[in-house]
This record gives C-alpha cells, sequence and structure tokens, in this order.
C-alpha cells in the first residue's frame, strides 16, 4: 500500500512507501524543487538506511501534479480538477510558489486550495538559525510558531467592486435595511465582508492548543483586534478563552498551559522587543498573514520560512515554500530552497518521521553555521552558493 490513510482514531496511517503528491510551482519553483528534492530523498535514506538486504526501509512516492503556469499550458486550467482529487486522495502534498496577481486575473490559487481542501490551520514555525544575520539584537529569542486561521476573515473572497450594481446593491441594502450610515462615500466604495465564526476559531485555536501541549509548550496567545472589531475579532477572542475553559481545564490548573490574548499591532511591537514571552500564537486570517512576514524578518526573512496548511480533521495537509515566485532569477541557480526544505521537515514529522525531519532541520543548521548560504543570505556574492550547490552541501551535513 502506498496510501497514508486518516484512520478513525484521528492518527495518520502511513506506509513505508508513501505516494506524496508534489507541485513544483511558479517561477523559481523549478529551481528549489529539483534541489529539495534531492535533500528530502537524502535525509529519508539516511534516517532509514534499511534492511539488510538492501532495500530502502523507507522511501518517498513523489507524484507530480499540476498548477500555476505549468497547469495552465498542459490543461487550460489554474487548478484542475485532477490535482485537487489527487490531495483529496494522498492526503499530504508539497508544493513551491505560485504566482498570485494582485488586482486582476485569476483568484489567488494558494487561497484556492485552502478552501477547496478546508485547510483550516496555516502553521508556520519561526526560530533563528545561528549563522543568519539579523535585525534583531537577539534573534535568537525568536522561537514562535503560528497558528493563522486560514479559511475565514477577508481571505474568503466575499467582496464586490465598486460602481458595479453589485456593490450597489449590497451598499443599498446596508443603508435601507440595516441601518448602516458609516459609509462615508457609498458612491465610490468597494465593499466586502467579514466573516468569523465559532466553529472556524475554535478549531483554530483547538490546535493551537493540542500543538503546544505536545511539543511542552506553556504559552498560547490569542491575538486579535478585537478593540475594534467587537463581534468578529473580539469573538475569535472570546470563544478561544471559552474553549480553554471548557475543553482543557486540567492543564490551565496544573500549570501545562496559559492563554492569553494581546491587541493585534501590540503584538507586532512585542515580538521586537519581547519575543521570548510568546511560544504558541493563534491569530485570525489576515493578522497572521502580516504577523508571519514579520516574524520571518526578525530571523532572517522569508526565504527561510517553512509553512504548512492543515485540517487536523481530515489529515490534509499541504505543505509549501512561502515566499514568492521570483521570475526575475527563475533557472539561474540563485535561489533559496531553504523555506521548502524546512516545509519538508514539517511534513516529515507530520507523517511520523520524526528522525528524517530532526535530521533534515540538523543539517541546515550546520550548512549555515559553516557559513554555507544562497546569494539572498550570503555576505557577498562571491561567497554564495549555486540554489543546486547549496542542496549539495546540506546532504554532506546529513550524511
Amino acid at each position: 500500500m502506498t496510501k497514508i490513510r486518516m484512520t478513525p482514531d484521528g492518527t495518520l496511517s502511513v506506509p513505508d512507501t508513501p505516494e506524496i503528491p508534489y507541485i513544483e510551482g511558479d517561477g523559481i519553483g523549478q529551481d528549489i524543487w529539483e534541489a529539495s528534492r534531492r535533500v528530502f530523498d537524502a535525509t529519508v535514506a539516511a534516517a532509514y538506511p534499511g534492511t539488510p538486504e538492501g532495500e530502502d526501509q523507507r522511501r518517498i512516492l513523489w507524484r507530480r501534479v499540476l498548477a500555476g503556469h505549468a497547469a495552465l499550458a498542459e490543461t487550460g486550467e489554474s487548478l484542475p480538477a485532477e490535482t485537487l482529487e489527487a490531495i483529496r486522495e494522498d492526503l499530504v502534498a508539497i508544493k513551491g510558489p505560485l504566482e498570485t496577481p494582485v488586482g486582476q486575473g485569476m483568484r489567488s490559487l494558494n487561497v484556492a486550495l485552502r478552501q477547496e481542501l478546508d485547510l483550516y490551520a496555516c502553521v508556520r514555525p519561526v526560530r533563528y538559525f545561528p549563522g543568519i544575520e539579523s535585525p534583531l539584537k537577539h534573534p535568537e529569542l525568536t522561537d514562535i510558531t503560528i497558528f493563522r486561521e486560514n479559511t475565514e476573515d477577508i481571505y474568503a473572497g466575499i467582496e464586490w467592486n465598486a460602481g458595479t450594481p453589485e456593490v450597489q446593491r449590497v451598499i443599498d441594502f446596508l443603508q435601507t435595511r440595516m441601518g448602516v450610515t458609516k459609509i462615508r462615500f457609498p458612491h465610490s466604495s468597494s465593499i466586502g465582508i467579514k466573516p468569523i465564526s465559532r466553529e472556524g476559531s475554535e478549531r483554530l485555536i483547538r490546535a493551537a492548543i493540542d500543538y503546544a501541549l505536545a511539543h511542552s509548550l506553556t504559552n498560547v496567545t490569542l491575538v486579535h483586534k478585537g478593540n475594534i472589531q467587537k463581534f468578529t475579532e473580539g469573538g475569535f477572542r472570546r470563544w478561544g478563552y471559552e474553549l480553554a475553559e471548557r475543553e482543557y481545564a486540567d492543564a490551565l490548573a496544573d500549570g501545562r498551559l496559559a492563554v492569553s490574548d494581546v491587541i493585534a499591532d501590540n503584538f507586532l511591537q512585542q515580538i521586537l522587543l519581547h519575543p521570548d514571552r510568546f511560544d504558541v500564537v493563534a491569530l485570525t486570517n489576515l493578522n497572521g498573514d502580516y504577523a508571519s512576514d514579520a516574524l520571518a524578518a526578525q530571523v532572517g526573512g522569508i526565504g527561510i520560512s517553512p509553512g504548512a496548511n492543515i485540517n487536523y480533521s481530515s489529515g490534509h495537509a499541504v505543505f509549501e515554500a512561502t515566499h514568492g515566485t521570483a521570475p526575475d532569477i527563475a533557472g539561474q541557480g540563485l535561489a533559496n530552497p531553504s523555506s521548502l526544505l524546512l516545509s519538508g521537515a514539517m511534513l516529515l514529522e507530520y507523517i511520523g518521521w520524526s528522525e528524517a525531519a530532526d535530521r533534515l532541520r540538523s543539517a541546515l543548521a550546520s550548512a549555515f553555521a559553516s557559513g554555507q548560504f544562497t546569494r539572498d543570505l550570503a555576505p557577498s556574492s562571491s561567497d554564495a552558493l549555486s540554489t543546486q550547490d547549496f542542496a549539495d552541501a546540506v546532504i554532506t551535513h546529513i550524511r
């Protein structure tokens, strides 16, 4: 059997040779995937060397699926139904960056994947690796795991463009039926809807608390803008506290868990001044987007920031490079594969192959500590390794 399956007790059943779909991605996706795949295979081979008969004990069967420009060229669709079905069937996938046009064109493919597969938790662990330059005096104090709600808030995509009949109907309804008087310029306004539900908030915050307890982390912080948005962001905060008191009373009582909250703008200040006060943070969708990139900058940039989009109920998970497509350097061997590599380490941990995950993270840390960097992190261009050479360096540290 090559399929990963969710068991009735909510755990993953993973064969020794699981089939895992991958999306190469747009732009530099071709560069970082080729390099990362070699590293993943070397990591698994080193962590699970196999039997005396010479057979690999464990091995990933990579399955190419299409999205983005490659899919458009081959199928006429940016996100073919076959790709979604493959991920639904195999549960776990990994992807490179996909292009998201601003203000026009196709809907974000990243958001579409999250919505279609109900990947409600965006998980972004942010940690510092010695050897990497940071704008902070003490970047080593930053070790925070972000849980960002992934399916609600303004990313639900419910909006109408200014000047259209549709937006006028919405504005008319708000003004005449709901008594809204605070749309300052109704004739030129676009309108968006921000849905935040109890169910959506609770499942995200529950995942954050479960993660904290599983990793012996005490502090779970709810980040919100409830001082202004009383019922949406404020609901997120209130429902989080109620969930903790209802489902985690023992952990709260014995000190294994502490739940607190902070206003989103204050949080962005506190992660600069006192990042060591935070272990796991749970955020609404838009706030999580901002905070994820801000925290990544503290430890060296989004190029070394991993990410996963997970539905802990169904088992579906898509691990991804969190940066953009950088088409200006595609195919030149200049891209940094570290975000995808660290996301791959998250994938390995998710399927229970912790030895391989730890080995991969340690190898990356050793490469950075040895001064081995791609161009974005190297002190000078003459010191920079190509994408493939960097992969070779990491494989050397793995072995």
